[in-house]
């Protein structure tokens, strides 16, 4: 759920990279903290376990997205894969406003992304969240690799449902299609906040009345 501060007129999303453990998850955050300025950006907190880390930072765009006068800050999650952190998995995903699902297209770790993606709909739904509901984006990682299985084997395995889901070919390590998919998932985000917020005014709502830009909404330059 979006976090509005009127002290410094930000409005806060929540986006977090869901997936198998070490399918890219990290490897993608530490890409776009890396390519992010400075000035533009918290520092990156790794919350480290014996086999897997939680990582976050919050970043404003460089072409901030103006929602009444409010500036767009996002704050940016990785949570871990195993099945032992499923209570953290559980607690990060608490009012989460978007989801990247990185998916490793090593064709021996079919399984796991599909296990991995039903245990995220079970975290949701536990947290009275449907992922139906959610803005997701996925990204098939690690295409650079020689053992990678078909783009249409994944679209089956993950993408089936309805509504589809735009999806990219990725590499975390080399940062292609990295920020494509943080726009992706970011644009969705901000439409549908602005949607929410055309709706008949709830006298008990503290959110503020939406306005689009025109410029990209996400406007993360690499």
């Amino acid at each position: 759920m979006a976090v509005v501060n009127h002290e410094t007129k930000e409005v806060t999303f929540k986006i977090v990279y869901c997936g198998t453990p070490v399918g890219g998850k990290t490897t993608n955050l530490s890409y776009i903290h890396s390519r992010i300025e400075s000035d533009q950006r918290g520092d990156l907190v790794s919350l480290a376990t014996s086999t897997d880390r939680t990582l976050f930072f919050d970043f404003l765009p460089i072409n901030t997205v103006v929602i009444n006068g409010y500036a767009t800050r996002f704050m940016l999650y990785t949570i871990p894969g195993q099945v032992c952190y499923n209570a953290t998995r559980q607690l990060v995903l608490k009012g989460v406003d978007g989801i990247v699902y990185v998916a490793d297209s090593a064709a021996e770790r079919m399984a796991e992304n599909l296990s991995g993606f039903q245990t995220l709909r079970k975290n949701l739904a536990d947290n009275g969240l449907s992922l139906d509901q959610i803005p997701l984006v996925f990204q098939y990682n690690k295409r650079d690799l020689p053992n990678s299985a078909p783009v249409s084997y994944l679209e089956f395995l993950l993408n089936n449902g309805a509504p589809r889901r735009l999806s990219f070919e990725a590499s975390a390590q080399t940062g292609y299609n990295v920020f494509a998919t943080l726009n992706a998932v970011a644009e969705q985000v901000l439409q549908k906040f602005h949607h929410a917020s055309q709706a008949p005014a709830d006298p008990h709502s503290r959110h503020t009345s939406s306005r689009r830009s025109g410029d990209s909404p996400a406007a993360l330059s690499s």
